[in-house]
């Protein structure tokens, strides 16, 4: 969507340094001197300390660490839905197609779904996209509602539809760790390789396809002057570039979260 995308820039532009400032050093752990000599020969030895229950529990997939560190939330900023967020160092079992169908529904009904289309129903508006809907309250209702079926369609082709009959999982995992470039290299290239329901890898047919049905589609609701193959490639490749900078925002929302805004 072209509201995220304007939010993505933006947010990079203004936290970039944050993200960049190298973190402080840990100390290196002292090492404990030898146990001096026993004095007498026929001293018992000191029983060792017994080892805590916690230390003797490997951690399993899954299970939450005390580190803040890759970790995700529902939503970014307290507005924006995350819900297609794995945190890192995390397995999930795979979506069933009825999960699949349920996330994109999460992200198409969600309240902000609904401010995001009314903020770029009024972008479109003010810079007359479309001069055929007219102005006024009954112009801006025409945006609006095509503004929403864009998102909506998009989100059920990209995380439903497709990936429910590719096997492809539509979530994104965080790598969480690395160097910036490494990390948004990584999240660039999700738009293009994506983690499949056995735990493979696998070209990204749900967001390359998917979003080339949206464009497809968004033709048979919008003005006959407008229904154009430059149009529509014009279309798929601003999703596709909306999906790469939503994933950078996504990767480094947990570093945004501990580093700049100081929350837990």
């Amino acid at each position: 969507m072209p509201t995220i995308r304007s939010v993505a820039v933006i947010l990079f532009l203004l936290l970039s340094p944050a993200l960049l400032r190298p973190q402080t050093p840990v100390p290196e752990k002292q090492v404990a001197p030898p146990p001096a000599p026993q004095a007498e020969a026929n001293a018992q030895p000191i029983p060792e300390a017994p080892v805590p229950v916690s230390a003797q529990i490997p951690i399993q997939a899954g299970q939450k660490q005390d580190s803040s560190e890759g970790r995700q939330t529902k939503r970014m900023f307290g507005v924006i839905p995350n819900f297609a967020s794995v945190s890192a160092h995390t397995e999930v079992p795979p979506l069933t197609a009825k999960g699949k169908f349920w996330l994109a529904t999460q992200d198409s009904v969600d309240y902000s779904s609904f401010v995001w289309a009314g903020m770029q129903a009024g972008q479109s508006m003010a810079l007359r996209s479309y001069p055929e809907f007219g102005h006024g309250l009954a112009g801006y209702g025409r945006y609006y509602w095509r503004a929403f079926a864009d998102q909506a369609s998009g989100s059920y082709f990209t995380e439903a539809i497709v990936p429910a009959l590719t096997q492809e999982d539509p979530r994104y995992y965080t790598l969480g760790h690395g160097g910036f470039f490494r990390r948004a290299g990584y999240a660039l290239s999700r738009v293009v390789v994506t983690r499949t329901d056995s735990g493979g890898t696998a070209f990204n047919i749900s967001e390359i396809a998917g979003n080339g049905l949206e464009a497809g589609l968004a033709n048979f609701y919008y003005p006959a002057e407008e229904r154009s193959l430059h149009n529509t490639a014009v279309n798929w490749a601003s999703q596709l570039e909306a999906a790469g900078l939503n994933n950078l925002v996504r990767e480094f929302w947990p570093d945004i979260r501990h580093k700049v805004l100081r929350l837990k």
